[in-house]
């Protein structure tokens, strides 16, 4: 009799059990992962084995494999030729020249001009490339990265459509008129203007010079657009000028509708911050024709100077600088003097394992008569002397 009473009840647990079963497999909201191997973390893993046999050799084939690249990018780096002008004018900055400064809503009036005479020693092979660099103009700052408005720049509006405050204060004048380009980066625009000038044989030969393919083609093509419209001082007619430009952005080229308004290769230039507080920027490329199909001529070169960008009130200088390129870029020989030290480190360091192993390290046999291999378990001594106190 009790077997046949306990039959209901173990069946009924069976039935409770499976519907329970069920209703887990059927659970929507269950955070349990499945149970496979990925999920479960039962994939098979291969660990290296760090010993004497594999760190040393791959301390060698880094060192071997560093020190030839190092010393190819550093000798790269030492063939771009290159000549710095420093044009820093505290005569035009200070009023002592012609440069005067007025309280009108354009804070820097400068009509100071000159030009700085200098000599390259050797010609240099083309491409040249002319950029301007400036020391200590922090652009890396937090505020001042974010004083921009993209969507403005993108054409979307002429507007300045940033509805926080990150473009202040460089964003509307009196709550009427909006800054064109407004942000922080816009007025900060590095506007002198520099010229060339060769003196071969006595005779001055202007230095042909291209303001365009100067900018990221993803920039040209994709980030800066002008407003809608043929007329651009129609499209910024409800705007204003920067604090601190001369001109309007739509007045930037105006002998280059491509090359004008947002679309204007140095404002996008500029408007890539640079990440330390001495930079340099592309100002122009060489057009070589002429006398300069070849590159430029060695010789005595005169450098014309418009001076719009003071500097000397953050303690910065300016610099005009001529430059070619290698496959790396320009003049930088860090990457190979990186790539050097860093291989003879590695090279350093493999010697001194080698040495170690030399002297203190088991030799094979040792290692036979211990029968230790990859498969050999993980065995703590403490665990012995634990057992036998």
């Amino acid at each position: 009799m009790a077997s046949t009473s306990d039959t209901p009840r173990s069946a009924a647990n069976t039935t409770t059990t499976s519907s329970a079963t069920n209703s887990d497999k059927t659970k929507p909201n269950s955070k349990l992962p499945k149970n496979a191997r990925f999920t479960q973390q039962k994939l098979p893993a291969w660990q290296p084995v760090m010993s004497a046999n594999t760190i040393i050799p791959i301390l060698f084939a880094v060192g071997i494999a560093f020190i030839p690249l190092g010393i190819g990018f550093l000798i790269s780096s030492l063939n771009v030729q290159e000549k710095i002008v420093d044009y820093t004018s505290s005569d035009c900055e200070s009023g002592s020249g012609e440069f005067s400064r007025n309280d009108t809503d354009q804070p820097w009036n400068i009509s100071c001009q000159f030009t700085v005479n200098f000599t390259l020693n050797e010609g240099f092979r083309k491409n040249v490339y002319m950029y301007y660099s400036l020391s200590n103009f922090y652009q890396n700052h937090r505020r001042y990265i974010k004083s921009v408005d993209l969507p403005q720049l993108e054409g979307k509006s002429s507007q300045c459509t940033d509805t926080t405050t990150s473009a202040d204060p460089y964003k509307e004048f009196n709550s009427s008129l909006i800054y064109a380009p407004c942000g922080a980066i816009a007025n900060s625009m590095f506007n002198d203007i520099l010229t060339l000038t060769y003196i071969g044989n006595g005779t001055p030969i202007p230095v042909p010079l291209i303001n365009t393919g100067i900018a990221w083609k993803t920039d040209k093509n994709y980030k800066y657009k002008n407003p809608p419209g043929h007329n651009l001082s129609l499209a910024f007619s409800n705007t204003l000028k920067p604090i601190n430009w001369s001109r309007s952005v739509y007045e930037l080229d105006p002998g280059n509708p491509d090359n004008n308004g947002y679309a204007n290769e140095d404002l996008m230039v500029w408007m890539r911050t640079a990440a330390l507080p001495t930079f340099r920027k592309l100002y122009r490329r060489i057009n070589h024709t002429d006398v300069f199909s070849e590159g430029l001529p060695a010789g005595n070169y005169s450098l014309g100077v418009i001076y719009n960008y003071p500097v000397l009130k953050f303690k910065g200088t300016k610099r005009m600088i001529l430059s070619n390129t290698s496959f790396l870029g320009g003049k930088n020989p860090f990457l190979g003097i990186a790539y050097i030290v860093v291989g003879a480190i590695c090279v350093i360091t493999g010697f001194i394992f080698l040495i170690i192993h030399i002297k203190v390290g088991k030799r094979k046999s040792e290692l036979r008569e211990e029968q230790i291999n990859r498969k050999t378990p993980y065995y703590d001594r403490r665990q012995e002397k634990s057992t036998h106190l």
